[in-house]
């Protein structure tokens, strides 16, 4: 049972890709693209969390279609990052792998609320 937003499989895995995309873009002297990632990813943790703390099924609901959102964009951004040569292509297979791997775990998760 899911006691605490910390629990949630989906948040834990999207806090790990915010730290990993933090690492790999810390050096990035593009400050607009590397506010613009960090938030981004920031913004599917907190979603998650923002979402269950509200403690309503239809508000955590949408706050997971906003943070599979969001987790999209991070996807997308890596894709510019990746044509601009931006960070170690290693880097960027492994945070591209982090974000589908998340976005599927968030769509468990929305069919799992939406069943209740």
């Amino acid at each position: 049972m899911i006691r605490r937003f910390e629990d949630i499989i989906a948040w834990q895995k999207a806090k790990e890709l915010t730290v990993q995309v933090y690492v790999s873009f810390a050096d990035s002297k593009d400050f607009g693209f590397k506010d613009q990632i960090q938030r981004a990813s920031v913004s599917v943790m907190n979603n998650i969390a923002e979402g269950f703390e509200r403690q309503t099924d239809k508000e955590f609901h949408q706050s997971l279609y906003i943070a599979k959102g969001s987790c999209a964009e991070v996807r997308s951004m890596l894709y510019l990052a990746s044509d601009l040569e931006m960070v170690e292509s290693d880097s960027l297979n492994s945070l591209s792998e982090m974000t589908i791997e998340t976005s599927k775990i968030l769509y468990g998760l929305i069919k799992s609320v939406k069943a209740k």
